[in-house]
């Protein structure tokens, strides 16, 4: 079975198993066991050993940094909760932000701000946005649309963040005369779907309509039936909290996990992971970090900043920030848990042979479709990435293929690894088992099949645009990039206003 079809075939299950039961834990795990069984054999004994030793183990010693920044973000949550700073935030949007339009819009903007890393996107976005898209009827699903349609998109075309750093890393040794990070850059205007998921996006809140099962939630969220994480108690709202108990808790994440990843990336002169004293410039420390060490370095001194200035504000007192560490954890521990079997069933993948299998169909395909290649990628990349749910995963597969069938010195170089790159961001946002989209659910609290189930008509709609768009200038003398964004950027346009007029109400009509 191994670099065969059947390698694809575990993930497949889990993906059908959660569309259709609506429950992500048993999915997950009877993929991780279907894929255990066929790495073992069928063998009774080896399949646990597997499903122990090559997968759950190893998916949460692999993830530990990551655990360790949702939990200490999760205590901050609860911290900024309990001293009423999400509620004087809430309080404040209600008066400046007067429309759902407002609210949405406000929500992408913060999206696009925070470009660091995607995980962190996720969490503070939904964090600080909930309760202002809650107070205007704002359902969790479309939030968790917003969120995740940013998190991703906009850190695979930020030079500064952990996909940069990752992308880098893989493409560093393509003999183009472009260095990782130069190379990352040089594909940026290429990236048809990240750039078009933005102009997508605001093209829905400005049209003021939505399709599929999206139309569904927020018909109901007109209602106040929201679609959110049911609540164990009602927690009474702290008086004392003012809006800066909520903003100055996240500034100083954000400041200190920057410092946090350019430090273990050596900006101050220490490379902890190349074990010497090179001193690396601030791109530079971003290409050469790990965002799993420096997130929790930094979420953890501004975790002490929070307490310390709580209780010194007098709004909680110690103990009542200490009873906000179990809770943290508590909120965290859905994520946590499918996370540890999505990476547990991407281990299934990997060791079955998913990368040969894909590497062999696009080695087929280069010999007749040089200039539709591009598109080509983009799909396989897609394909591949909603399969094993890792973004990471894809561009690494891809990108050495890449580098293999094009010249790299040519634009349709450049061209590919923007497609492996834009497929990779678009698979990861159709995929139920995605980390990514995992964050994105417990950011907005929403049930994640629930926001799987929603994104994906958008998502496909932008790839659809996207696949397209790369056939165009595929063809287009010398790949002209401008040429190319004008392209989509109209046919992306042209697609919401004809699907406004296809599910408009007819009562609007």
């Amino acid at each position: 079975m191994e670099g065969t079809f059947w390698a694809l075939v575990p993930p497949l299950i889990a993906i059908v198993l959660a569309l259709i039961t609506k429950e992500a834990y048993s999915s997950l795990f009877v993929g991780v066991v279907i894929g255990a069984m066929f790495v073992a054999g069928f063998n009774p004994v080896g399949t646990m050993d597997a499903i122990i030793n090559d997968g759950i183990i190893p998916a949460i010693s692999g993830n530990a940094g990551i655990f360790l920044f949702l939990v200490i973000l999760g205590i901050i949550v609860a911290l900024i909760n309990a001293a009423g700073g999400s509620a004087a935030f809430g309080r404040w949007a209600e008066k400046n932000i007067k429309s759902k339009v407002g609210a949405q819009l406000a929500t992408f903007v913060l999206g696009i701000l925070i470009f660091v890393d995607d995980y962190f996107n996720c969490l503070t976005v939904g964090s600080v946005m909930r309760p202002i898209t809650d107070s205007k009827k704002i359902s969790r699903a479309k939030l968790s649309y917003l969120i995740d349609a940013t998190a991703a998109p906009i850190c695979m075309i930020a030079p500064i963040s952990s996909w940069a750093a990752a992308v880098a890393g893989v493409a560093a040794d393509t003999n183009s005369g472009l260095n990782g990070i130069q190379l990352f850059c040089s594909a940026i205007k290429y990236n048809y779907y990240s750039l078009l998921t933005f102009v997508f996006v605001i093209g829905l809140i400005l049209l003021k309509f939505d399709y599929g099962p999206m139309a569904k939630f927020e018909k109901d969220a007109d209602k106040g039936l929201l679609g959110g994480l049911a609540k164990k108690e009602d927690e009474a709202i702290n008086p004392k909290g003012r809006v800066i108990d909520l903003i100055l808790p996240v500034v100083v994440l954000i400041i200190t996990c920057v410092i946090g990843m350019i430090y273990i990336g050596g900006f101050f002169g220490t490379d902890l992971w190349g074990g010497t004293d090179t001193k690396f410039d601030f791109i530079g420390a971003f290409a050469n970090t790990d965002s799993t060490v420096g997130l929790p370095w930094g979420a953890l001194i501004a975790l002490v900043f929070t307490i310390i200035y709580l209780v010194a504000r007098r709004v909680v007192s110690f103990k009542e920030a200490m009873a906000c560490v179990p809770k943290g954890f508590i909120a965290m521990v859905p994520a946590m848990l499918i996370l540890t079997l999505a990476v547990s069933l991407k281990s299934m993948t990997s060791t079955l042979g998913a990368a040969e299998f894909v590497h062999d169909l696009m080695e087929g395909a280069a010999g007749n479709l040089y200039a539709l290649l591009p598109a080509v990628i983009f799909v396989v990349a897609c394909i591949l990435a909603f399969a094993t749910g890792t973004s990471w995963g894809t561009f690494g597969i891809l990108i050495p293929i890449v580098t293999a069938i094009f010249p790299t010195d040519s634009t349709l170089f450049i061209m590919g690894i923007s497609a492996c790159c834009a497929g990779a961001v678009c698979g990861d946002h159709c995929s139920p088992i995605s980390d990514t989209t995992i964050m994105a659910s417990a950011g907005a609290q929403i049930e994640h099949v629930n926001h799987v189930s929603t994104q994906i008509p958008y998502a496909l709609t932008v790839a659809g645009i996207s696949f397209l768009t790369y056939i165009f200038v595929g063809f287009l003398p010398k790949q002209n990039p401008v040429i190319g964004i004008i392209f989509g950027v109209v046919l992306t346009v042209g697609v919401l206003f004809a699907l406004k007029y296809i599910f408009k109400p007819k009562k609007e009509a």
